[in-house]
């Protein structure tokens, strides 16, 4: 179905130790992480709290295990503050990336972001951008696409529940507001999934801007709960709402087959972040692994 040579597969530190919660998964050491991360089968990887920040000393233990770096996530705050601080922030966060080998950088808006508040209902208080602030993210978007491509790299658009940016309408919106020559989108499953959006629709949609994929599961009975009972964003995944492909509801066959028809090129990184406690790191990378090689032959 996919070609080795244009397709990776790699898995996210999430499940191992948690960027936003690193109460979860505190315990569990940067080597335990990449080693089981190879041990399951996986060949790259993003960037986690507990990663080494020196690129040879990072590069020197992935080589050992077989692994490279996909990309990292990178914070804008383009909507609330100047934009010569998200440019330098960005520009560091580039030039490691760069010196890692990674053609991709993940940008999320955080500005007006209620993702990372433990008390704060996630549908309830979503935010909505006003015209202004979309004004000012596709601007500074433009600017950032731009510094990456100094680098032969792009910007990757990660849309993300408890942001501005989280529904298909905010989708198709950000895609009509951006050149597609600077800003490509990160295709996350599990987000679109929890959000009520249709998954599918998405990809068939914005194809030709996809390239970089998440695969993420959702446990559908966990996203009625947090709605209905009106819960954050970080309670829902101590809840385990997030797991990886082949545990939870979404059938990721018609995304395989639609990926391969279209012939993507890029990563394809499972992503599920959960407590490590419940659910075991090991244990559920070689559940996704497994999947992923039956349902798409990769």
């Amino acid at each position: 179905m996919f070609s080795k040579e244009f397709v990776k597969i790699g898995i996210a530190p999430i499940g191992w130790t948690n960027d936003d919660l690193p109460e979860l998964g505190g315990e569990n050491t940067f080597e335990q992480c990449v080693s089981e991360m190879a041990l399951a089968g996986f060949t790259g990887t993003e960037v986690g709290n507990k990663y080494p920040r020196d690129p040879e000393v990072l590069k020197k233990a992935l080589s050992l295990r077989g692994m490279e770096i996909a990309s990292a996530w990178f914070s804008a705050f383009l909507t609330t503050k100047p934009l010569e601080e998200t440019v330098r922030a960005f520009i560091k966060r580039r030039d490691f990336l760069f010196e890692m080998g990674a053609k991709v950088i993940v940008v999320s808006e955080q500005g007006h972001s209620i993702q990372g508040q433990m008390e704060t209902p996630l549908f309830d208080n979503k935010p909505v951008f006003i015209q202004e602030d979309w004004g000012k993210l596709a601007d500074g978007l433009h600017e950032l696409g731009r510094l990456a491509q100094e680098k032969d790299m792009d910007i990757v658009y990660h849309h993300h529940m408890g942001t501005g940016v989280q529904t298909t309408e905010e989708i198709n919106k950000l895609m009509e507001l951006t050149d597609p020559n600077l800003v490509s989108l990160l295709y996350d499953t599990g987000h679109l999934v929890f959000s009520g959006e249709s998954h599918l629709e998405v990809l068939e949609r914005h194809f030709d801007r996809i390239k970089h994929v998440h695969l993420k599961d959702v446990r559908t009975d966990v996203a009625q709960k947090v709605r209905e009972d009106k819960l954050s964003f970080l309670t829902a995944v101590r809840e385990g709402v997030f797991t990886v492909p082949g545990d939870g509801s979404i059938d990721f066959r018609p995304v395989f087959q639609l990926l391969s028809e279209r012939n993507y090129k890029g990563w394809m990184l499972v992503e599920a972040e959960q407590d490590p406690a419940k659910a075991n790191p090991l244990e559920f990378a070689l559940i996704a692994r497994k999947y992923i090689k039956e349902t798409a032959g990769i």
